[in-house]
């Protein structure tokens, strides 16, 4: 009987997990919008700075 190729199984197990991997952030990339912001909530949330002081005459 042949002894076990270990490398060669390592090998595969580390290749199916990069194209899965590539095939996750593929599908990602088409959800995402390409000429928008990374992020659905920054563009619809105010900028955060300090808040203006009230005029005091």
């Amino acid at each position: 009987m042949p002894t076990p190729n270990y490398a060669y199984e390592k090998r595969q197990r580390e290749l199916a997990k990069k194209r899965k991997k590539e095939e996750k952030l593929k599908r990602k990339a088409e959800h995402r919008p390409e000429d928008g912001p990374a992020s659905d909530t920054d563009a619809s949330l105010p900028p955060q700075g300090p808040a203006p002081a009230p005029a005091q005459d």
